[in-house]
């Protein structure tokens, strides 16, 4: 069974509440005008360290297009999904180009909110579109046309301390089980050192918590719909998945779990303070990087544990996309295919240094002889998590969703967000996990109901 098509109404409706009008002020961005011959483009993106040294090179895009002014409004990432969602459900015409993801793109393109590229694409030299991972690829497109094309592309994996391992005469799977990694973390914590067992994500939102939780959830066989889209979430194998994951944390985990996201792992674990961290394959952009990362040289990595499936690593991507309401739309395009153009990759190399190229978008990336040295230990769990990010390799039972470490269906954004505060609320202590599991439900109810189930 395939979603009908969300609404605009549905869209602006999810996962906003009362933060949005607080959001939307945050940066006033009239829509461009051109003069004297020169256009301004305004390109929305999330703040991060990729997206950084995309601006910070920017005059080598202003030399080779004089004509184009460009203009960025970086924001967070929860921030930037607000304020860009609701810029482009409400047609508001704001920005020429958005940074959106693998979860948006087939969705408003099945809306009609984006401009189809393919024409473009096929019109830029040297662009090379089959060079993108083929997963990805795949993800950003919709029935057959691409809506966006990836600047960086992940999918999971689990880190880890060699030294740590070889001082305790432990060896890493090539792909561990869920089992193995509880083993090892009771092993190695070690909290009067500094060093918490394992780092995991316990921060409400459903592209923090949710993230690494959901492949938990598919390979102990969780869903959240089953395919006549009954609710799941109070399932024996949900509730497995989520005390092994929550216990997991409270036992060995890094302390103040339920407030720390992605850069909160990211940090602990490049600073020594943490044996294990099961995250995103774009964790080795600040893990390899000798300036901020003190693990440099002690660093393994390992696919993500299973349990039931094959593989369990996510696919996620930040791509770029073209709001349909954008006069500029040929500017728009420049600026996407100078930033994920194959000569961007070199130019970020020699410019920012290797260890800073965007990750798990270009199998080409792989293949430059200084990236591939840095690489060494992590591109082929990266490739390999990438190429088997599917359901048919990801999930033990039929869904009626796409989506891996998400639903994806427009709801999934508010129902994401009221799931994840209960399952923080479990990581701080404040309820169990079956109370968590059993208001989960209610909201998952809720949205079933509108996809036709009448339980």
């Amino acid at each position: 069974m395939t979603p009908p098509p969300p609404s605009r109404r549905t869209v602006l409706g999810a996962g906003f509440g009362a933060g949005l009008g607080a959001t939307l002020g945050l940066t006033s961005c009239a829509p461009a005008t051109s003069s004297g011959g020169r256009e301004t483009i305004v390109v929305a993106i999330v703040s991060n360290p990729q997206m950084q040294d995309a601006m910070s090179l920017i005059e080598h895009f202003r030399a080779d297009h004089p004509h184009i002014d460009v203009r960025f409004v970086p924001l967070p990432e929860n921030e930037a999904r607000a304020k860009i969602t609701a810029s482009v459900a409400s047609g508001g015409g704001e920005f020429d180009v958005v940074m959106i993801s693998n979860y948006e793109t087939p969705i408003w393109a099945a809306d009609g909110w984006l401009t189809p590229l393919d024409d473009y694409i096929a019109a830029t030299d040297g662009y090379r579109p089959d060079d993108f991972i083929g997963t990805i690829r795949d993800a950003l497109s919709h029935d057959g046309a691409q809506y966006s094309v990836p600047f960086y592309g992940e999918s999971s994996f689990m880190v880890y301390r060699r030294d740590l391992f070889e001082q305790a005469g432990l060896t890493m799977p090539e792909q561990p089980t869920w089992e193995e990694i509880r083993g090892f973390a009771e092993q190695l914590h070690s909290p009067d050192d500094g060093v918490s067992g394992i780092a995991l994500r316990g921060l409400a939102g459903w592209g923090e918590v949710l993230a690494p939780l959901n492949t938990v959830i598919n390979t102990f066989g969780g869903r959240w719909f089953d395919p006549d889209w009954r609710p799941m979430l109070d399932s024996d194998a949900v509730h497995e998945a989520v005390s092994t994951y929550v216990d997991t944390l409270r036992t060995w985990g890094q302390p103040g779990a339920a407030t720390a996201g992605f850069g909160d792992c990211l940090t602990r674990f490049g600073q020594g303070d943490a044996a294990m961290w099961y995250d995103a394959s774009s964790m080795v952009s600040g893990l390899e990087d000798p300036d901020s990362s003190t693990v440099v040289g002690n660093t393994g990595y390992a696919l993500a544990p299973v349990v039931e499936t094959d593989y369990s690593g996510w696919l996620y991507s930040w791509s770029l996309a073209i709001p349909e309401t954008s006069p500029r739309k040929q500017a728009a395009w420049d600026f996407i295919a100078w930033m994920t153009h194959p000569d961007y990759f070199q130019l970020v190399g020699e410019e920012r240094g290797w260890a800073a190229l965007p990750p798990g978008s270009r199998k080409s990336t792989y293949d430059i002889p200084e990236y591939a040295e840095i690489a060494e230990h992590y591109a082929e769990p990266t490739l390999t998590s990438m190429d088997h990010a599917t359901q048919e390799h990801c999930l033990v039972s039929e869904v009626p969703y796409p989506g891996i470490q998400f639903v994806g269906i427009p709801e999934f954004q508010d129902l994401g967000t009221r799931v994840g505060q209960q399952i923080s609320a479990a990581v701080a202590g404040q309820q169990s996990v079956a109370d968590a599991l059993r208001q989960s439900q209610t909201f998952a109810e809720s949205v079933a109901r509108t996809y036709g189930w009448e339980g």
